[in-house]
């Protein structure tokens, strides 16, 4: 069996981190209807982060844009 062995130097970025301006837009597009995956790939973030939007977990307190 092989070990897998990071290179040195990867060029991976991290994730994108969702900002509370963000939210209010996030927050309009899942009451719009838009899938969570989608939401998340325009926001390079996990499909969690937008499920805990949703659900209130994250950012309850701020509303959703107009």
């Amino acid at each position: 069996m092989t070990d897998f062995v990071k290179p040195s130097g990867s060029s991976r970025k991290p994730s994108y981190s969702i900002k509370p301006a963000d939210v209010p837009f996030i927050k309009k597009r899942i009451r719009e209807g838009d899938f969570l995956n989608r939401i998340a790939a325009d926001y390079d973030v996990n499909p969690g982060r937008i499920s805990e939007i949703k659900t209130g977990l994250r950012y309850a307190e701020i509303a959703a844009a107009p």
